[in-house]
């Protein structure tokens, strides 16, 4: 799945587009992408640092509805939404609204100290909601030690361990990350998660054209982000070149006939 990095909403202090300027943006390079070839499309407001922990406001909310309802009227792939940071309920709400397929959770399970700040896990709420709206049909994939992220309150629990826990608190795939945006996820780690859980494994940083081939075995899907924009920079809009080179090396996989 394709990363649609949201243009900075009202009210952040990098905001400088209005709505339709934000959601023309947004569409803009969903359709590059869903032209390239891409399986999936996942937006996220990463414009809007720094981020607010968990709590954002009506204005994020609204806008980010604004532009998956635009971008469900004319994308023909499925469609995902995370909101920062931690937002996961709000983005259940968007997703639900607004018809998209599933949602990108992040501090699932277990607590970890954030770039902004502590973040506790928000399971048994997150789900709990779902059922109250009637959203089960959305799936909520979450990040297990997630990259931007201190991890030592939970250092003697495993990547393993901690894909256990979330599988076993209904998760509907886990996500593995590098240490931050771009950078690589590590094999170990992805070889320890596949052999301990039966849910779908995805690959959520540092995917690109050079390294999908080692990566293709080691998971069941992958956001792919960074490695799609002008100069490989998430900031930047879609570069339709890049992503025909990454399909086009994707295709080839999917039919075994990469050398």
């Amino acid at each position: 799945m394709a990363m649609v990095h949201v243009a900075a909403l009202p009210g952040t202090p990098k905001n400088r587009f209005s709505i339709d300027q934000i959601v023309s943006k947004a569409l803009a390079d969903a359709k590059l992408l869903e032209q390239g070839g891409v399986d999936a499309i996942m937006i996220e407001n990463m414009h809007d640092r720094p981020y607010l922990n968990r709590k954002v406001g009506a204005e994020v909310v609204s806008a980010m509805t604004a532009v998956a309802v635009a971008l469900r009227s004319e994308i023909n792939l499925p469609i995902g939404i995370q909101i920062l940071a931690g937002a996961n309920r709000e983005a259940l709400a968007v997703a639900f609204a607004a018809g998209l397929d599933f949602i990108r959770a992040e501090g699932f399970v277990f607590g970890h100290l954030a770039d902004e700040g502590m973040m506790n896990g928000d399971a048994g709420e997150l789900l709990r909601y779902r059922k109250q709206i009637g959203a089960e049909h959305i799936k909520i994939y979450t990040d297990i030690k997630k990259k931007h992220s201190s991890h030592s309150l939970s250092a003697d629990v495993s990547i393993a361990e901690t894909a256990k826990a979330a599988e076993f608190f209904l998760s509907d795939g886990v996500i593995v990350t590098g240490s931050a945006t771009g950078e690589k996820a590590a094999v170990s780690d992805l070889q320890e998660v596949r052999k301990a859980v039966k849910i779908p494994v995805l690959i959520g940083s540092g995917i690109n054209a050079e390294n999908i081939v080692e990566y293709w075995d080691l998971a069941d899907a992958f956001i792919v982000g960074s490695s799609l924009k002008f100069d490989t920079n998430w900031e930047n809009d879609v570069d339709a070149a890049r992503v025909k080179q990454f399909m086009d090396i994707v295709v080839k996989l999917k039919n075994r006939i990469v050398d």
